[in-house]
This record gives structure tokens, sequence and C-alpha cells, in this order.
């Protein structure tokens, strides 16, 4: 599946409605990043996007950027060292095993919207807010 296909498939309301409701409880930050870029390693590739993102610039240090590559059948999960801190290491696999099977089952937007609920959950456990959250970035899907 290329990223066309894959951003077809997305629901981009149903997306940025788990983003807004998963950061309404916290003061974390989730972003959403489809490449139409094949990669030769996600994980180095999400992590620059990360920071060209300026996802370390949240106050708390508690981003998290969901990374797809459509095209290479592939996705990462990069969290700031404050969420990373808290969560621990077996944290992002987990995750990543709930998105890998609904990808697999097609269903692109369910696995999306799962990850982002349950890292929001996470992030409202450790950084919690009182206010309904503010919101430091905007609320999208990003792409390139």
């Amino acid at each position: 599946m290329n990223a066309t296909e894959f951003l077809r498939k997305l629901d981009p309301k149903s997306v940025v409605d788990a983003i807004r409701g998963a950061e309404s409880q916290t003061t974390g930050e989730i972003r959403v990043f489809v490449s139409r870029h094949a990669t030769t390693d996600v994980s180095v590739d999400a992590r620059r996007q990360f920071d060209a993102l300026k996802l370390h610039k949240t106050t708390d240090r508690n981003a998290v950027l969901f990374y797809f590559v459509p095209g290479n059948q592939q996705f990462a999960i990069v969290g700031d060292t404050g969420i990373h801190s808290r969560v621990g290491a077996d944290f992002w696999p987990t995750v990543s095993a709930q998105i890998s099977e609904r990808l697999r089952a097609g269903e692109i937007t369910a696995a999306v919207v799962e990850g982002i609920q349950r890292v929001g959950n996470e992030l409202a456990t450790h950084f919690p807010s009182a206010n309904g959250g503010r919101n430091e970035f905007p609320d999208s899907i990003e792409r390139d």
C-alpha cells in the first residue's frame, strides 16, 4: 500500500478527534505523520521527523509521534524523554503490536485511533491537565 492509498483509507476527522480527545486530558502532545518516501530505517526517519517537527520543545518533554511509511509497510512511535521515562521501554512495543494487528486487518483508521487513545491514556495518567490541556502543536495529520 502506498501513502496515497493509506491516506485514502484513513479518516482524518476520526484521527484529529482522537488527538483532541486525548490531548484534552493531558499536557502531552500527539502528532501523526505519513511519509510518502521509502525508508531504510523507520526508527531513524521517525526520530528525524520528531526533531524536524520540534516535538522535543514541549514544556514537559511529553510529545509522541506516530510515524507511518505505508510504502514500506512500517511505522514507528517516538516518545520524548518525559513520557518515555514514565512508561518505560516495554510500553512502546505493546502499543506497536496493537496497531500492527489492526493494520494487518486493513483497519487503518482504527489502528491509528486506538494507538492515539492508548498513548493518550498514559499521557493523562502521567501528565494530567486540570484545564483541558494546552495545545502546543496543531492537531492534524502531517505528511510529506
